[in-house]
């Protein structure tokens, strides 16, 4: 069952929401705990890559039923509305989330959009008194996600972080393992990600004809597309994502932060990196490195979206691993994500941890859901924007930096040697693809500080007031004002 908006009714229908008409006095079903017998009726908003995924897993939960799936390409609701109809049961398809929201026999909502959407859709579905499991990142700006997590308090409702690696049992016990003494304290802890990113095209201004892009833009600026791809691109344009730091990069930082111990904002943060060897459309860097100042355990954070080398199918590694954590301690490291090994410190293994990847991670949010128990969830929306805020704060810290040479870079990281370390390690992989990094510079961002709260951005390195003024216009973002987030939620 497809819902047609026209466009004239969707302009109506957002003034409307602006202006605060989301359905903010509904109640829902779910306000004390259920039996077994109650099927949880779940909806899935965005159909892309990771929705795909979720709309199958959600169709294989027992106890769950279901209602209702979102996206704003009509071709992709289609295929996946298909999909759905093929199975028991009618499914209410839309390409208008707010059609999902206001609807009665939705318990809560899985939501897999674009970064941009993740804090409106996630305020107005706590409004209307439903429970949300939202992707990752949690939001797109700082004082976005303070604001869902303030939604999710006033009203009550279950908000699960999709970080799995926090529902994987092998990241607890290999951190009960070293947290027992066996490699001595922890040092400092590298998480990083690996992954070819391809160029992206280039073209003359333009806009997708087969779907109503207003609704796509949503609270960011509607600006016309110069990439090839309307979809899954997004995350390389500031308006839409912040690029891998955010993407993947939040899902090896909370893995870091878990296993670190570190439950506080850091003292302070840097980052630096570039766009490199690819010369298309993107805006964010393929190349980037994050330091976190934690005091005794740094975490240093880094992406890479080159190959090996040039032409190379191959990425490089760090003990055998592209995505996760290696936690360097007095007598070995543990490196892993999804499972992983711990090794001494001649590169020998000790002991596995096999792990699912958090397989379970949707399946526990539904029982959360059941028991009304939010300290039952293995990544609860607290959780989630401790791991966001200070990664989307280490692209804020790029956006305001200034190109550098490698000494300048070296001395900007001086204190801290094992940012000293990779950084090194980093120069070399660039060099590898023919970048000279005297003529061609890093970007090498301002530190942070921030308060403990993570409510602000304190103070910026340097003498330039513009980089503090500038640092707190990208901590809250711009919204358009048919979509614009309100202070009170």
């Amino acid at each position: 069952m497809m819902d047609k908006l026209t466009r004239r009714g969707f302009l109506k229908s957002a003034a409307l929401l602006g202006a605060g008409a989301v359905a903010a006095g509904r109640t829902s079903a779910w306000s004390q705990p259920v039996g077994s017998n109650d099927a949880v009726r779940l909806a899935v908003i965005g159909l892309g890559r990771k929705g795909t995924n979720h709309h199958e897993h959600v169709r294989q939960l027992p106890g769950v039923r279901l209602v209702a799936l979102c996206d704003v390409d009509p071709v992709v609701l289609a295929r996946e509305a298909a999909i759905a109809d093929a199975g028991p049961g009618s499914v209410f398809a839309t390409t208008d989330p707010r059609r999902v929201i206001e609807r009665d026999d939705v318990d809560a909502v899985v939501i897999a959009t674009p970064d941009h959407w993740h804090a409106l859709l996630t305020i107005w579905a706590c409004q209307a008194g439903k429970d949300v499991y939202i992707e990752k990142p949690l939001s797109q700006t700082v004082w976005e996600g303070r604001q869902m997590v303030e939604a999710a308090r006033v009203h009550g409702r279950v908000v699960q972080h999709g970080t799995q690696a926090r529902s994987d049992q092998s990241n607890h016990e290999a951190l009960e393992y070293i947290r027992a003494g066996n490699l001595g304290e922890i040092k400092w802890i590298h998480a990083l990600f690996y992954k070819e990113r391809r160029d992206i095209g280039r073209r003359l201004p333009w806009y997708p004809d087969w779907l109503d892009y207003d609704l796509f833009c949503g609270p960011a600026p509607s600006e016309p597309l110069v990439r090839r791809d309307l979809h899954y691109d997004w995350h390389w344009f500031w308006n839409t994502g912040n690029g891998d730091a955010t993407n993947i990069g939040v899902h090896v930082f909370d893995l870091a932060r878990l296993m670190g111990g570190h439950d506080k904002a850091p003292r302070r943060l840097v980052s630096l990196g570039g766009r490199f060897v690819i010369d298309d459309s993107a805006e964010t860097p393929n190349s980037i490195l994050s330091v976190f100042d934690y005091g005794n355990i740094p975490v240093i954070h880094e992406i890479r979206g080159l190959p090996k080398g040039p032409g190379m199918g191959a990425m490089d590694h760090q003990a055998g691993l592209r995505s996760g954590v290696v936690v360097h301690c007095e007598n070995g490291y543990f490196a892993g994500r999804k499972g992983g090994w711990v090794f001494d410190n001649q590169g020998k293994r000790i002991k596995g941890f096999p792990g699912d990847g958090g397989q379970n991670h949707l399946a526990n949010f539904v029982a959360a859901v059941r028991s009304r128990r939010t300290d039952q969830l293995a990544a609860s929306i607290e959780t989630g924007h401790a791991s966001s805020a200070p990664v989307i704060l280490s692209t804020i810290s790029y956006r305001i930096g200034r190109p550098a040479s490698p000494d300048e870079i070296r001395s900007a990281l001086g204190g801290i040697d094992p940012a000293l370390e990779v950084f090194s390690s980093f120069e070399k992989h660039l060099e590898t693809h023919g970048v000279d990094l005297e003529s061609e510079r890093l970007t090498l961002g301002r530190w942070l500080q921030t308060d403990p709260a993570l409510d602000g951005i304190s103070e910026v390195s340097g003498e330039n007031e513009y980089d503090l003024e500038r640092a707190r216009y990208l901590f809250r973002g711009i919204h358009r004002p048919e979509f614009a987030l309100r202070d009170s939620v």
